[in-house]
C-alpha cells in the first residue's frame, strides 16, 4: 500500500529532473556557441587527421632519413635549400625535405635493382653503374627542389599583382605587404611575411642586409630593396603613375622573362641528362645479343678489348652527364648547401704533412701562374679557395693513378681468365654453338687448362715441349701427327697470352698520364665553367639596365647605392664591381675607371662611363634617360639574348648529350662486328683456299 503511494511521486520526481537537465543542457549549449568553445572545437575538427596521414608519414620519413648516415648527406642539403624558402616553418621544411627524398628514392631504387638485375655477369660494370647512381640522386634532388624554385616564382607573379590592389588601397609598402602576406597556403607569403619584418624593425638597413643573404631569388632581393627606399624616401608620380608600382611591375617582367628562359631551357635538356646516361645500361644487353647472334665476336665483349672499349664508354658517360649538368644550369638560384667554413679540404689542408704537400704544388703568391688561377676562380664563380683547389687536384691524380693501376690488373685478369674459359673450336660466322658443339668445346678447353697449368710462367717453353708432353698423355693417344701439331701450337698461343699478361712499363707510364688529365680536371672544368658564365654577359648587363632603371628616379638615389645594387645581383662580373665598391670612398671618378679597364664588354662600358658622367656632370636620371624611352627595345632585346643563349646551349647539350649513345652504338657494336667479321670471313676465305 505504502509502495504504491510513493510510486506516483517517483514518476512525477523522475519527470521533472528530466525536464530539468534538458532545461540546464540548453542554457549551456547556447553558452558555449557564444563562447571561445566553439573556436577551440573548430580548431580541434581542423586539426584531427585520418588514420593514414600523408604529413605524419613525411614527419617520420624525415627522422628516419636523419639517422641513417647516407640519406642524412642528402637529407641535411635538401633541408639547407628548402629551409631558404620556407622561412622559420620547420615543419613545412621537414615535409618537403622528407617528401623530396622519398620520391627521389621510389625512382633510384628500381633502376639499381634493374642495374643489378641486367649487370649481375659483370661485377665490376655493375659496381661502377651503382656507383654512378649515387651521382643521378643530386640530379633528381635538384631537379625537383627546382621545381619548388619555379613554383615560388610563378607564386610572385601573382603576389606582386595583389601588392598592387593593395598598395592603392593602403597607399602604404609594409601595410600592403602585410595584408597580402596573409594567405599562409603559399610560399611567397613567408617572404612577404619576411620583409614586412624587415620594413617594421628598429633597423631596417642592417635587417635588410642580412635578408639579402637569405632570399631565395633575386627578384625578391630587389622586391624587398625597393619597398625599403620607398619607404624610406617616399612614392613620387612619374608620368602620373607610382614610381613604386613602376619599379614592381619592372620586377613583375623580369621574372615573366625568367620564367620564360627557365621552360625553354628545361625543354631542351629535359631528356638530355637520361640519354647521356642509357647508353651504359644497354652495354651488357647488346653484348648478349652480339655474342648469342655473332659468336665470332665473343672475342671481343668476353676479353680484354671489349673490356677496355667499356671502361672508355663508361668515362665518356661520366663526363656527358657532368657537362651536361653544368649547361643546364637554369639560372635559379642555387644555394649553397657545402660546409664552406669547415670542409674536407680545409681539413687535409689545416694538416701539417697535407698542408706541406699542397704548398709544393701552389704557385707563390705574386707569380703570374698564381693570379691566371686566382682569375680562373673568379671568373668561373667558384667558391673554393685556392688551398682547396690544389687539394682537390692532388686528391683526384692520386684516386686517378690508383684506379688506373687497378684497372690495369683487372684487364690482366680479365685476359687470363678469358683463355681459362673460353670455348676452344672454330669461330661460326652467323650464329652460335649447339649444346654438343658447346660441351665438346668446353671439354677441349679443360684439356688444353691443364697443359697451360704445366707451362705457365715459363716464357722459354716452345711448341715441340708442348707437343712432346702432350703425345704422351691420355687424351692424344691416338690422333695424327697433324692434329696433335695443331693442338700444341693452339696451347702455345694461350700461354703466350698468359705469360704476358702482366704489368708493362707503358701501363705504369699510361698511368701517371691519366693522373695528370685527373690533376688538371678541375682547371678544365673552372674553364668550362667560366665559358658558360660568358655566354650569360648580355643578359647580366640587360638585368643591370632594369635595376639602373628602378633606381635613377628615387629621391637620394646616388651611384655608389647603385653600384651597390649591381654587387648584390651581379654574377659575372662580381670582382670587378666588388673592387670598385671598396675604391670607390677613395675617388669616383678613379674608382670607375679602373672598372672600365677591368672588364672588356663593351655594353657594360656604356654603363660605366653613364655612371662616370652621373657622378660629375649631370644628374643619374638623365644619364640613363635613354632606358626609360627604350625599355620597349631593351625587353626585345632580353628575349631576343635569351633565345640566342637557350639555342647555343641546347646545340652544345645535344652534342654533349647524344655522345655516349654514338660512342656505343659505332665503338661497341658496329665496328667490333664489321671489323671482326671482316678478319673472320678473311681467314675462313684462307683457310677454303689451303
Amino acid at each position: 500500500m505504502l509502495l504504491q503511494q510513493i510510486i506516483p511521486y517517483l514518476l512525477v520526481g523522475s519527470i521533472g529532473l528530466l525536464v530539468l537537465v534538458v532545461i540546464i543542457f540548453l542554457i549551456l549549449k547556447q553558452k558555449m556557441g557564444k563562447s571561445e568553445y566553439k573556436k577551440i572545437k573548430a580548431l580541434q575538427e581542423g586539426t584531427k587527421t585520418s588514420n593514414f596521414s600523408l604529413e605524419i608519414l613525411y614527419q617520420k620519413l624525415y627522422l628516419t632519413y636523419i639517422k641513417i648516415p647516407l640519406l642524412k648527406r642528402y637529407i641535411l642539403k635538401l633541408r639547407r635549400r628548402l629551409e631558404i624558402i620556407n622561412i622559420d616553418d620547420e615543419y613545412v621544411t621537414r615535409r618537403d625535405a622528407a617528401k623530396v627524398l622519398t620520391k627521389t628514392l621510389g625512382l633510384i631504387i628500381p633502376v639499381a635493382l634493374g642495374t643489378i638485375w641486367i649487370t649481375h655477369a659483370n661485377p665490376f660494370l655493375m659496381f661502377i653503374l651503382l656507383l654512378f647512381e649515387l651521382f643521378m640522386i643530386d640530379t633528381l634532388v635538384d631537379g625537383m627542389v627546382d621545381k619548388l624554385d619555379n613554383k615560388l616564382l610563378l607564386e610572385q607573379i601573382d603576389f606582386f599583382s595583389e601588392i598592387r590592389h593593395a598598395y592603392h588601397e593602403y597607399n602604404m609598402v609594409e601595410e600592403a605587404i602585410y595584408q597580402v602576406s596573409q594567405d599562409d597556403e603559399k610560399n611567397v607569403s613567408r617572404q612577404g611575411e619576411k620583409i614586412y619584418e624587415v620594413l617594421i624593425s628598429n633597423d631596417p638597413e642592417t635587417e635588410l642586409e642580412k635578408y639579402y643573404d637569405v632570399a631565395p631569388n633575386s627578384f625578391l632581393k630587389e622586391f624587398a630593396g625597393v619597398s625599403y627606399l620607398t619607404k624610406e624616401f617616399g612614392d613620387r608620380k612619374v608620368n602620373g603613375a607610382s614610381l613604386y608600382l613602376k619599379n614592381v611591375n619592372n620586377i613583375t617582367e623580369e621574372m615573366q622573362l625568367e620564367i620564360l628562359k627557365r621552360d625553354k631551357l628545361n625543354y631542351v635538356f629535359q631528356s638530355l641528362s637520361v640519354i647521356s646516361i642509357v647508353p651504359i645500361l644497354l652495354l651488357e644487353p647488346i653484348k648478349s645479343w652480339a655474342v648469342s647472334s655473332f659468336s665470332f665476336t665473343q672475342s671481343f665483349y668476353e676479353g680484354k678489348t671489349g673490356m677496355i672499349v667499356q671502361i672508355i664508354l663508361l668515362i665518356i658517360t661520366f663526363l656527358s652527364y657532368i657537362l651536361t649538368r653544368k649547361l643546364k644550369d637554369n639560372g635559379s638560384t642555387q644555394i649553397d648547401t657545402k660546409n664552406r667554413e669547415n670542409p674536407w679540404q680545409a681539413k687535409v689542408y689545416k694538416n701539417p704533412m697535407g698542408k706541406k704537400v699542397v704548398d709544393l704544388f701552389i704557385p707563390k703568391k705574386g707569380t703570374k701562374d698564381y693570379r691566371k688561377v686566382q682569375n680562373l676562380l673568379k671568373d668561373s664563380a667558384s667558391k673554393l679557395k685556392m688551398e682547396w683547389l690544389y687539394v682537390n687536384r692532388i686528391v683526384i691524380a692520386i684516386a686517378t693513378f690508383i684506379a688506373s693501376m687497378i684497372i690495369f690488373f683487372y684487364l690482366h685478369q680479365v685476359a687470363i681468365d678469358y683463355i681459362y674459359t673460353e670455348p676452344t673450336t672454330d669461330y661460326d660466322l652467323i650464329g652460335g654453338m649447339s649444346e654438343k658443339d658447346q660441351r665438346e668445346a668446353e671439354e677441349l678447353t679443360k684439356i688444353d687448362n691443364e697443359f697451360i697449368n704445366r707451362f705457365k710462367g715459363n716464357t722459354d717453353v716452345t711448341v715441340e715441349q708442348i707437343k712432346t708432353t702432350m703425345q704422351y698423355s691420355p687424351y692424344y693417344e691416338e690422333v695424327s701427327d697433324e692434329e696433335l701439331q695443331t693442338a700444341a701450337e693452339r696451347v702455345y698461343s694461350k700461354l703466350q697470352v698468359i705469360n704476358s699478361e702482366y704489368l708493362q712499363w707503358f701501363e705504369l707510364l699510361l698511368a701517371f698520364v691519366f693522373a695528370i688529365v685527373g690533376y688538371m680536371a678541375p682547371i678544365w672544368m673552372l674553364m668550362f665553367q667560366m665559358k658558360m658564365r660568358q655566354l650569360e654577359m648580355e643578359d647580366e648587363v640587360l638585368q643591370f639596365q632594369t635595376i639602373i632603371l628602378m633606381l635613377m628616379r628615387i629621391e637620394r638615389v646616388n651611384v655608389e647605392i647603385i653600384l651597390e645594387w649591381l654587387e648584390r645581383y651581379s654574377n659575372i662580373f662580381r670582382e670587378p664591381i666588388s673592387k670598385c665598391v671598396n675604391n670607390y670612398e677613395a675617388g669616383a671618378w678613379e674608382a670607375l675607371e679602373e672598372l672600365k679597364e677591368d672588364v672588356s664588354y663593351l655594353p657594360f662600358i656604356r654603363i660605366i662611363e653613364s655612371l662616370q658622367a652621373a657622378v660629375e656632370k649631370i644628374p643619374i636620371k638623365d644619364a640613363f634617360d635613354e632606358l626609360d624611352s627604350e625599355r620597349e627595345y631593351y625587353q626585345e632585346k632580353r628575349k631576343e639574348s635569351n633565345n640566342r643563349l637557350i639555342s647555343r646551349k641546347g646545340m652544345i647539350g645535344k652534342a654533349i648529350g647524344f655522345a655516349p649513345m654514338v660512342c656505343l652504338f659505332i665503338g661497341y657494336l658496329i665496328v667490333p662486328l664489321v671489323f671482326i667479321g671482316m678478319m673472320s670471313m678473311s681467314d675462313t676465305m684462307s683457310n677454303l683456299q689451303a
